[in-house]
């Protein structure tokens, strides 16, 4: 990975944790390095699923067409105002 710096972490595992980790290692012929990555790669889109769908998708909802993001919150004064200036001439 050339031009792109990493970050070094330094992490305690006890020893059973350790021991897992070396002979996964072993077996999968993968580096210790690469198992944590994708262990944590795993953890956070996990963790990301767990929102709540209407939070995932907040920044799209009840802006269509127009833009404006309030008119669920906001419509019926809208009406009246409309209604106000229909009969009012």
């Amino acid at each position: 990975m050339r031009g792109k710096k990493e970050n070094m972490l330094n992490v305690r595992l006890d020893h059973d944790t350790s021991q897992k980790l070396t002979e996964y290692s072993q077996q999968h012929g993968s580096s210790k390095s690469a198992i944590v990555k994708e262990a944590l790669a795993m953890y956070f889109n996990k963790e990301q699923s767990k929102q709540l769908p209407f939070a995932l998708g907040s920044d799209l909802f009840g802006t269509a067409k127009s833009g404006q993001a309030d008119h669920s919150v906001t419509y019926k004064s809208k009406i009246k105002s409309k209604l106000h200036e229909k009969h009012t001439h």
